[in-house]
């Protein structure tokens, strides 16, 4: 175990706390003005369950697509009224949105949203957990690296770094974040709290005793990390520009990462997730706009949107990219659902991202161009988008240290 990696599990974990001091002292810490504080940031969002990317991303300009799915595509773009909310809002005359993203329509249309279809690991495992491993490791096919993609990318600091450099919402730290760089997992902001004092002052005394150095350092930087999430849980915070996020642990998680991205207190890498995908039976509702998959989206879409509106300029120094383990089964089966595929899709938005545009290359449906005749073949590397916005977003340019035996292919994205 590294351990100088940092756990903060769920709130029952705050009592490692410390005596705390206004905000805008913490932030004086690690930053001598606003500019250093406003760090680029790399929001990093994983679909778990694997995401059905045709249903998500809809080929309607594709007739095979319509053939393999005869009770569970999403109908081509209409301009008529009665039929406009279960069809797929059309993005380039080919390609097309789930109804239930329309609130990410507005995004790609001022050129802020990418998409990269056709993406994904070239690895060709099925199983959700290895599929998962090799994404956030960023090694596909090798089970033995020690660390995560994100924790990697995260570029060598000059001097004193915060203890919020790297965050995830949820239980416990994911696989793309542990390494050798500190990273936190906390549940929520809001209930992050000291539940015995005195048992945190001997935790404390405990670590600043230890004769490890490695372990010193952990435990100053745990509470270093406790000190500054009470300090921004004291501040009220209202999102700004109207912006509504959806009631939910997604919806919730981004809001969390707004509120710590305003903060200015030395975030580079966040994370989130959302699970839920892996949709083997019916998978849509008796309309498009209904059922299981139309639900998540809808979700995700406005969670995404509400995300961006509440960033407001701020956005000009994030991207955020989302990925799923891999795609689902070009064909339906026969429970209105679909299994475990190959590629997917991905999606970019934010920063200098050149969005408004479908990006990857298209290699069809028909039965001759599917991966093991049942796939949609994978043309891009997951590894390539990731790269490009660790280079040219983050600024870290040692690429073979991100993804160790592997050179990035960079698609224009930013």
């Amino acid at each position: 175990m590294n351990t100088r990696r940092i756990f903060l599990r769920n709130s029952a974990l705050a009592m490692v706390g410390m005596g705390s001091a206004p905000l805008w002292l913490t932030r004086a810490l690690y930053a001598k003005d606003d500019a250093a504080a406003r760090k680029k940031v790399l929001v990093a969002i994983f679909q778990r369950g694997a995401a059905d990317g045709l249903n998500v991303v809809v080929p309607h300009g594709e007739k095979a697509y319509y053939a393999m799915r005869p009770t569970i595509s999403i109908p081509r773009p209409s301009t008529s009224g009665d039929k406009q909310a279960d069809a797929a809002i059309d993005l380039d005359g080919f390609f097309g949105l789930h109804p239930s993203l329309a609130p990410l329509k507005p995004l790609f249309d001022q050129q802020h949203l990418a998409i990269v279809d056709a993406v994904g690991s070239p690895d060709p495992t099925r199983s959700h957990f290895d599929a998962q491993d090799y994404m956030e490791s960023g090694t596909p096919g090798l089970k033995a690296t020690d660390s995560g993609w994100m924790n990697r990318a995260l570029p060598k600091p000059a001097g004193k770094v915060s203890p919020v450099r790297a965050v995830a919402l949820g239980a416990t730290l994911p696989r793309a974040l542990r390494g050798g760089e500190p990273a936190v997992a906390l549940q929520s902001i809001s209930t992050f709290q000291v539940r015995d004092a005195a048992a945190a002052k001997q935790f404390e005394d405990m670590y600043a005793t230890a004769k490890d150095p490695r372990l010193q350092a952990t435990g100053r930087e745990t509470f270093e990390a406790v000190a500054m999430l009470q300090n921004i849980q004291r501040q009220t915070y209202t999102p700004a520009n109207g912006a509504n996020y959806p009631r939910g642990r997604f919806g919730d998680s981004l809001r969390q990462i707004a509120q710590l991205i305003k903060s200015d207190v030395g975030m580079e890498m966040a994370f989130a997730d959302i699970g839920g995908w892996d949709h083997h039976v019916n998978e849509l509702g008796p309309r498009a706009s209904e059922g299981q998959l139309a639900n998540l989206l809808r979700e995700y879409g406005q969670a995404l949107s509400a995300f961006w509106q509440d960033m407001g300029d701020r956005m000009s120094d994030v991207t955020v990219v989302t990925m799923s383990e891999f795609g689902r089964t070009a064909h339906e089966n026969g429970n209105r659902g679909t299994d475990h595929g190959h590629a997917n899709c991905m999606f970019a938005m934010g920063g200098a991202v050149k969005g408004g545009k479908v990006y990857g290359k298209w290699p069809g449906l028909e039965k001759e161009q599917l991966y093991e005749s049942r796939d949609l073949a994978l043309t891009t590397d997951f590894r390539d988008v990731l790269g490009e916005l660790v280079a040219r977003h983050t600024g870290n340019t040692n690429l073979q240290g991100v993804f160790p035996g592997y050179s990035p292919k960079f698609l224009g994205l930013v």
